[in-house]
């Protein structure tokens, strides 16, 4: 069943480039990263180090062999203690362009800590889907590692694979972090669900199988009743494990899914709204138009019309 969910979890993904660098930190150090729309991946070769985030929730330590996984790229910090301050990430990779690898050295010699990072891109034209409902961080640790022969001897090659510069250096890089990257999401769903709530969602035999049909087929025309008996759950079971484990009701969550959609669409293609409101499950356009406006506060066409005027003037100024 875990190989169903992970196979849901990564069929809309398309990854497309990568950014790899191997770290080396001593002293007092600390860098700060920004959000980012890829997957994010640290792997502790040597030494260790603290992860912090924006939130103030508690950070989580990384030790020598450990493997952290960021699937949505969210902003975070990772330093040698706890409050040290930090260095903006793009101040020490000023300009990081896919495909590229290099090693970035921070704080002062020795250099006791080594880490391999890896940004995983992919495309943006590719909705989530189910991969959303993964949490903001994964940690392996180095035993549950070494219980993972592929995953470790595709970690331990490559250092050394990524300093190559032989014919398509870049596409084996791309896919060893996209192994290193789907092994990982497989130990987690196996071995991790106790410690997340969302790990335990995607686990759960009748919960997985109705967040596989809310993404997977959003548009349809989906009550509490027929999800329920698609997960094979009585309607109050249902309702009462949705709610603890992914933190909404099931119809809340499945609009949040056709809007996000919705949103996607509007943003990246030129359909029109009437027939975006039908792909997403709407079949009313006021219906849809009230919905996406009660969700991000703004109508559907206020909404593309500002991203448009976004992507004209970052063309005019020369942005990216």
């Amino acid at each position: 069943m875990g190989d169903d969910v992970l196979t849901a979890l990564l069929r809309p993904l398309w990854l497309i480039d990568i950014f790899h660098s191997v770290w080396e930190a001593g002293g007092s150090w600390g860098v700060k990263g920004e959000a980012d729309s890829c997957a994010v991946v640290h792997h502790m070769v040597r030494g260790g180090c603290v992860i912090a985030f924006e939130d103030g929730s508690g950070p989580v330590e990384l030790h020598e062999g450990d493997l952290a996984i960021f699937p949505h790229g969210t902003a975070h910090s990772f330093s040698a203690e706890r409050g040290a301050p930090t260095t903006p990430l793009s101040a020490l990779v000023p300009s990081v362009r896919p495909g590229e690898s290099g090693l970035v050295r921070v704080g002062a010699p020795p250099y006791g800590t080594t880490m391999l990072c890896a940004s995983l891109r992919y495309s943006p034209l590719t909705g989530p889907g189910l991969y959303g409902e993964l949490p903001r961080i994964i940690v392996l640790r180095r035993p549950m590692l070494e219980r993972e022969p592929l995953l470790m001897s595709t970690l331990a090659v490559l250092p050394s694979e990524i300093a190559r510069t032989a014919p398509g250096a870049r596409l084996v890089a791309l896919r060893a972090f996209e192994t290193v990257f789907v092994l990982s999401l497989r130990v987690a769903l196996e071995q991790l669900t106790e410690e997340s709530p969302a790990l335990r969602a995607l686990r759960h035999r009748g919960i997985s199988k109705a967040l596989m049909a809310m993404h997977g087929s959003y548009a349809e025309p989906w009550t509490v009743e027929t999800l329920a008996r698609r997960a094979g759950m009585s309607r109050s079971a249902f309702s009462q494990q949705f709610r603890e484990l992914v933190g909404d009701t099931p119809m809340r969550h499945l609009t949040s899914r056709r809007l996000q959609e919705a949103r996607r669409l509007l943003s990246e293609t030129g359909v029109g709204q009437r027939e975006i409101a039908e792909r997403v499950g709407y079949r009313s356009q006021v219906g849809f138009h009230l919905a996406f406006r009660r969700e991000f506060d703004v109508t559907p066409g206020a909404f593309r019309s500002d991203r448009g005027e976004r992507a004209v003037g970052g063309e005019d100024s020369g942005g990216r």
